[in-house]
């Protein structure tokens, strides 16, 4: 169980720290991602069809293997998200982020008085034993991360006010869909609009201590990742284990 979240420690000391995002479900997946000395799992509820179930193995797995889970859920849904923070959860990954649904978020993450997040002592995070109760809340409130997906146009010419939100510490970059809004679908970071909403985003979230992640995709190259770790990405996400075991077949085979 995640009584310590160790990706926010290691951030805080300054270290860059990779991680897979898991379509396939799979426990022995996240093994093997432990296996290769990955940090964090993003555990995806919005594109592929993981039910609550499946996701709970998967955080036990992680959990297990010394792997922080973090879960991709589809939109804010109150009752999902107080579910899976208790399962074990150590941050929720909101996609298409904006000020109004990160407000939602933080108040369905956080028990009170810091938001609405329903209190029993008999789940899994706490342990399943009445404690000391307003300690576990603090510690919770504290550890776990709200981390809110930019993939929009206007999230990136609006998030000098998204990075002065207190709560959120982690904003994610995702390259696919805020391509597309930026109309060069498929775009790297090496492309000048990419490049540029990176730069922003990074440039603020420094200005207000907080950290930038983003996915480098299934291109396996390495000087292409270390030069986004260069720009201030902290957290790098080497893409879905779907693709990339796609891709690998592809290369095999010999189709580009």
């Amino acid at each position: 169980m995640q009584i310590h979240n160790s990706i926010r420690a290691r951030l805080a000391e300054g270290r860059t720290v990779t991680g897979m995002i898991l379509f396939t479900g799979s426990p022995m997946m996240i093994e093997m991602m432990a296996a290769a000395e990955v940090d964090f799992v993003i555990i995806d509820m919005e594109h592929s069809a993981l039910d609550l179930d499946r996701a709970a193995h998967c955080i036990r797995a992680a959990d297990a293997s010394g792997v922080t889970p973090f879960v991709r859920v589809p939109e804010v849904d109150p009752a999902l998200i107080k579910k899976l923070l208790n399962l074990g959860a150590a941050g929720i990954a909101l996609p298409h982020a904006n000020r109004e649904n990160c407000a939602k978020l933080l108040n369905a993450m956080r028990y009170a008085p810091e938001g609405e997040r329903g209190a029993c002592p008999m789940v899994r995070a706490a342990g399943y034993t009445r404690g000391d109760w307003n300690a576990y809340a603090t510690r919770a409130n504290r550890e776990t991360l709200a981390i809110p997906l930019l993939e929009d146009e206007a999230s990136i010419a609006d998030f000098d006010a998204l990075a002065e939100m207190p709560g959120l510490d982690v904003y994610f970059v995702g390259p696919t869909d805020l391509s597309i809004s930026l109309g060069v679908p498929g775009a790297t970071f090496d492309e000048p609009k990419m490049r540029a909403a990176l730069e922003k985003v990074v440039a603020a979230a420094k200005r207000n201590g907080k950290y930038v992640m983003t996915t480098i995709g299934n291109k396996l190259d390495i000087e292409y990742g270390r030069d986004v770790a260069k720009r201030g990405v902290q957290l790098i996400v080497y893409g879905t284990d779907a693709d990339l075991f796609v891709d690998s077949m592809r290369r095999l085979r010999g189709v580009k």
